[in-house]
């Protein structure tokens, strides 16, 4: 148990700090990207819901029309906003919870910072110019793909390598669970992508599946994009950052390791409840909604560690608002992670699946949970990192926090009503047995709530230019007299 507690964020550490300097340089360089292409992402998802409500906005250009332009809004949001986030909090973390200097030094961080904004650029530029191979959330092409796999295979040998040169006998939790993240993302990757080249100069490619063994390949890919990327690697930071932030321990040791093993082990199953009605075999999609199911009781155990570690310190809420951050976005986990498995069940999906309540859902979690926990963050590493003394104001990041809030809850009660409506009219049919609505009839009722979304996602880009004007003023070293947030000096093995 002491090496358990020397290794916690929020625990008191038995050994002496590593005199050795850690690679910072790099780290910040992920911070700056991280926030950079989360306002572009933000920017891109605010016009793209403005032409669904105005399609006017398409501009009559085949480079700008809503297709192309949406693929160009998810990738930014996931691999580029919060794959920065992941790769830079990653980095940072292992070498403070393993008291150990980044295996393999700067020149190791520097090709994986310039390596993923390489990959990030190409694939945006595949989005625009139409050189994709149409898979959902797996779009670039071949040659980005291989890039992609070299990077990644640094990534793995760097945080691997520091696992193993630790100086702290015992591996903390948030490290388990960025080890599953890149280990499982890889395998994913590899497998989904498994393409031959037209020619080898060509930017065309034809996958090695197809029909519905492509499909089934393709979404659990797709869902597991989600279960490893956007939650496992999310929940190694909410493990640090959280007790970090509230200064106390992580409530249950071991009902994280439980929750790790058992959200590993069955979010892999969950893919094929994507594919209800379909040519999937009913036995296939039932497991994945049978395990998505099951998938209820280790996210909400994560989520009952991550509030319950606050046990003692809620008054912290009130005067940190960058504590206030974590804290929602673990509600916002635990609030999609139930959504989730009730939309896998196929009577629900039924209803559901192709509707906006499917967009809804997904933002509630990207917004909510893997926005705010990574907002969380960076109020707290930019302060750390830049060696200041604190926030330049905290009442800005009281205005982000709320602004953000009302434009998210704006978004999802949208596109939850829109959804439902949708799904309902479609299935409406007439006393003759005739389809009662047509098609043009239920985009034109869904009009106002794309407004309402659209206003929503104003709303939470505003809260980030808010944060983006702080934390550079932060960098700068600014101070504004207003009352700081007081934290208590870091004693642990993962202090800085």
């Amino acid at each position: 148990m002491t090496a358990i507690a020397a290794a916690q964020p929020g625990a008191t550490s038995v050994a002496g700090a590593r005199s050795e300097a850690y690679v910072e340089d790099a780290v910040r360089a992920f911070v700056i990207a991280t926030i950079f292409w989360g306002v572009a992402a933000f920017a891109a998802g605010v016009y793209i819901a403005l032409q669904l409500a105005y399609p006017v906005l398409n501009l009559g250009l085949e480079w700008t029309t809503f297709g192309r332009l949406r693929p160009l809004h998810t990738s930014a949001a996931i691999f580029a906003f919060g794959g920065n986030a992941l790769l830079g909090t990653s980095l940072y973390i292992v070498q403070r919870t393993c008291r150990a200097r980044l295996f393999g030094g700067p020149a190791v961080a520097w090709f994986l910072f310039f390596g993923y904004q390489l990959f990030i650029v190409l694939a945006a530029l595949g989005y625009v110019f139409g050189i994709t191979q149409s898979k959902e959330y797996a779009e670039p092409e071949w040659f980005v793909d291989l890039w992609l796999t070299l990077v990644w295979v640094v990534y793995l040998v760097a945080f691997m390598g520091t696992l193993m040169k630790r100086e702290e006998p015992h591996i903390y939790v948030a490290n388990w669970f960025f080890v599953a993240f890149i280990v499982t993302i890889a395998m994913l990757h590899i497998v989904n992508n498994l393409a031959i080249p037209v020619s080898f100069f060509g930017t065309k490619s034809y996958q090695l599946f197809s029909g519905v063994q492509d499909a089934l390949i393709q979404w659990w890919y797709g869902h597991n994009a989600v279960g490893f990327f956007l939650t496992a690697g999310f929940l190694a930071m909410m493990y640090y950052f959280i007790p970090k932030q509230a200064n106390r321990p992580v409530y249950s040791y071991r009902l994280s390791i439980v929750h790790f093993w058992s959200l590993i082990f069955l979010y892999i199953w969950a893919g094929p409840h994507h594919l209800h009605y379909t040519a999937l075999p009913d036995w296939a999609s039932t497991l994945g909604m049978v395990f998505s199911v099951m998938l209820w009781m280790p996210s909400w155990g994560g989520m009952i560690n991550g509030l319950m570690t606050l046990s003692g310190a809620w008054d912290k809420l009130r005067t940190d608002p960058a504590l206030r951050f974590s804290v929602t976005a673990v509600a916002f986990y635990g609030m999609s992670t139930f959504e989730g498995p009730v939309m896998s069940i196929r009577q629900v999906n039924g209803l559901s699946h192709y509707t906006d309540w499917t967009i809804g859902h997904v933002h509630s979690g990207a917004l909510g949970w893997n926005a705010f926990i990574t907002f969380g963050a960076l109020y707290y590493l930019v302060p750390v990192l830049w060696k200041r003394s604190g926030l330049y104001s905290v009442r800005l990041v009281s205005y982000h926090f709320w602004i953000a809030t009302i434009g998210i809850l704006l978004y999802i009660s949208a596109m939850w009503v829109s959804g439902i409506m949708q799904g309902l009219m479609w299935r409406a049919y007439d006393n003759l047995g005739f389809l009662q609505y047509s098609f043009v009839e239920t985009v034109q009722a869904m009009h106002p709530f794309y407004v309402i979304r659209a206003l929503g996602g104003l709303l939470f880009l505003t809260g980030a230019l808010i944060m983006v004007y702080n934390l550079w003023r932060t960098a700068r070293g600014d101070v504004r007299n207003e009352t700081p947030i007081v934290r208590a000096p870091a004693q642990s093995a993962a202090a800085e």
